[in-house]
């Protein structure tokens, strides 16, 4: 998996009886946590842990959650650098030459994106901030104004409908695509599918449940399918406001997740129209606004 996992020495106690009880050595395998600063035009705008792989679409995807850009031609070109001294930099060639699609990264934790010409670049002097706002998430009514006026696109009317089955069935298509989860058990997932064909969109990998999504948006906008209309964005935690404030920039207009959601992160979903699903676990789950979108053969409780 390349430098998506290693492998450390740990100790392994067993408690029990008198027969099993003991320690032993052995080899586990553990997910890579590294940081990643990304520069604008060689200044540098924020800095996240991520695991490698996939650099240039979470670059991609981060920019469009923070309502940066939202057209794939607003998204020049990106270069890895300050790597080791006898691997220089590459040129930057362009995007499709730098995307490293197979998921094993590189040796590099800097990445310098060019915007075209006439994309509105951010205030690189509030740069700290972005930290803030992408990693911690923000709180209170002019949190959710501020998302609702910066999006580019709105997904209140997005006709879209999708059967409780299909749902249901999410969180297991989810997992089967996680490769290095099932090597260390410590990697969130995000994925995206068609709502009204069910494919599987793409799928990705991180230890940051908020890099996962920006992944799969950076992977939509390097593909010019913002916004992503019509889709259901399913991950493997819970559904905190973030995750609902990246999914209404990418226009998605259904969140699924296996477990909770935050107060503010219904409020945010309640206010944009965007059908917020939690606790999708086997055949039940929770709809926490627009459940009109889901197809249920039940009768609904008054």
């Amino acid at each position: 998996m390349g430098r998506i996992t290693a492998r450390r020495s740990i100790t392994r106690v067993t408690v029990g009886s008198a027969d099993d009880h003991g320690a032993t050595r052995r080899t586990d395998t553990l997910v890579v946590e590294e940081p990643l600063e990304i520069r604008l035009g060689g200044s540098p705008l924020v800095v996240t842990m991520r695991t490698p792989g996939h650099d240039v679409e979470l670059a991609a995807g981060f920019l469009v959650s923070e309502g940066v850009i939202s057209r794939g031609e607003q998204f020049r070109s990106a270069i890895h650098c300050g790597g080791p001294a006898d691997r220089p930099a590459a040129e930057p060639t362009g995007i499709p030459d730098l995307i490293d699609s197979d998921g094993t990264g590189n040796t590099y934790n800097v990445l310098d994106v060019t915007l075209a010409p006439g994309a509105v670049r951010p205030d690189l002097s509030l740069a700290r901030n972005f930290y803030t706002t992408s990693s911690c998430g923000l709180c209170g009514k002019a949190s959710i104004d501020a998302v609702e006026a910066v999006s580019s696109f709105e997904v209140a009317g997005d006709a879209v409908r999708v059967d409780a089955g299909f749902l249901a069935g999410l969180p297991d298509r989810l997992r089967a695509q996680q490769a290095a989860f099932e090597k260390t058990g410590g990697l969130h997932a995000a994925a995206l599918f068609d709502g009204s064909t069910g494919e599987l969109l793409v799928a990705r990998e991180d230890v940051g449940r908020h890099n996962a999504v920006d992944k799969v948006v950076g992977w939509a906008l390097l593909h010019d399918r913002l916004p992503l209309r019509g889709t259901v964005l399913q991950v493997s935690g819970r559904a905190s406001f973030e995750l609902v404030q990246k999914a209404v920039m990418a226009g998605i207009p259904v969140l699924a997740a296996v477990s909770a959601p935050s107060s503010l992160a219904v409020d945010l979903a309640e206010a944009s129209g965007l059908t917020l699903v939690g606790f999708l676990r086997g055949a039940t789950m929770n709809l926490y606004s627009r459940p009109d979108r889901v197809i249920s053969a039940l009768v609904p409780v008054e």
